[in-house]
């Protein structure tokens, strides 16, 4: 059997389910990863939180890489035992279309398919649009007694399917939003710790509910009054059909992590990530915001009085479905530019303006 190429860490973090709100799975994984070398913690939110200590007095470099995926939640139990759901985050009724899930219930994992009603040539062509009404998921039950054995109103659920390790060096998996940002954040601190020499704290933050609006990140960037915080994400790439470079800048896999810059961004903290990844030749792109980032760094620059906060993005395809794809080397690269950054700040620094 050929062995993965994605590392055993973010292989075990795909394959566990964590939607929004319901976290408990993927945060278990990472929590237990962390617990090797970093001092573990959560909040009541639902975020994890893993803590390599610089010493007393040291300021802190929060990581901040969000847990959750985008999921389903049922609405309904039919007379006929089939489920009505509402979606947990931003998915489209055609990703959903077609699709497998499994519903996480209190007696385990519940298998499904998502299938639409029935139309007709002739109502098609009055409803040329699918919408999420359109929609149901079907557990296999016959009616709705025995459904309501297998699941009760309000369980969540994620797409069903393992990733797979494609040519190039590329990874396909649900969940890379944001797993892999949870990944980096850990990966990097992990580095971090084994390196040793680091003059600030550095805490791995993997968030929670970040899908519904950045909920967890702003709670936890409050309780760690950061000196400086990096949000770990992926976003949309434009090397696909309908990609423009002219929107948000070249956003390619395989050419590096992604700077962003913008306004809500501190330009001193991107101008030395930046400086780091030159010197260090690490490979990297700029991202460009105008406003919001739609990321966890809009919640966790405006937390207390404010935190300098830099953005770090992965480009990823099909963001948002079953298949998104990214390169394994653009998630490297952000680790060592994470670890690079953390080792790179003294327990003097200003990012003051």
């Amino acid at each position: 059997m050929r062995k993965p190429m994605a590392p055993g860490l973010l292989q075990s973090l795909l394959q566990a389910a964590g939607p929004s709100g319901h976290e408990d799975e993927a945060a278990a994984v990472w929590r237990e990863a962390a617990g090797a070398f970093a001092e573990v913690s959560s909040d009541t939110l639902g975020s994890s939180f893993a803590r390599v200590s610089a010493g007393e007095g040291a300021p802190t470099l929060a990581v901040m890489g969000h847990i959750d995926e985008i999921g389903v939640t049922v609405t309904n139990i039919e007379d006929n035992g089939l489920l009505s759901f509402i979606t947990l985050g931003g998915i489209s009724p055609e990703a959903l279309h077609g699709q497998r899930v499994e519903l996480l219930t209190r007696d385990g994992r519940v298998p499904g398919a998502i299938a639409r009603r029935r139309l007709y040539p002739e109502q098609l062509r009055d409803r040329p649009r699918l919408e999420l009404t359109d929609l149901h998921l079907d557990i296999g039950a016959a009616s709705r007694e025995e459904a309501e054995r297998l699941v009760r109103v309000g369980d969540a659920g994620v797409w069903l399917g393992p990733p797979v390790d494609l040519p190039g060096n590329r990874l396909l998996s649900k969940a890379l939003d944001n797993r892999l940002g949870a990944y980096v954040a850990l990966e990097a601190a992990r580095r971090v710790a084994e390196r040793g020499g680091a003059e600030v704290d550095v805490v791995a933050v993997a968030g929670a509910q970040e899908e519904l609006g950045s909920y967890g990140a702003g709670p936890a960037a409050f309780g760690l009054e950061p000196l400086v915080a990096l949000a770990i994400d992926v976003t949309p790439a434009t090397d696909v059909p309908g990609g423009d470079p002219r929107r948000q800048g070249r956003i390619e896999l395989g050419g590096g992590v992604l700077i962003a810059r913008g306004p809500t961004l501190s330009p001193h903290v991107s101008g030395l990530l930046v400086e780091i990844a030159e010197r260090e030749q690490i490979p990297h792109a700029f991202g460009v915001y105008s406003a919001v980032t739609h990321t966890d760094a809009d919640e966790v620059h405006l937390a207390r009085a404010g935190v300098p906060t830099g953005l770090l993005s992965i480009p990823t395809r099909y963001v948002h479905s079953p298949n998104e794809l990214c390169s394994l080397d653009d998630v490297e690269a952000a680790v060592r530019l994470v670890a690079a950054f953390a080792l790179a700040l003294g327990r003097e620094q200003s990012f003051l303006r």
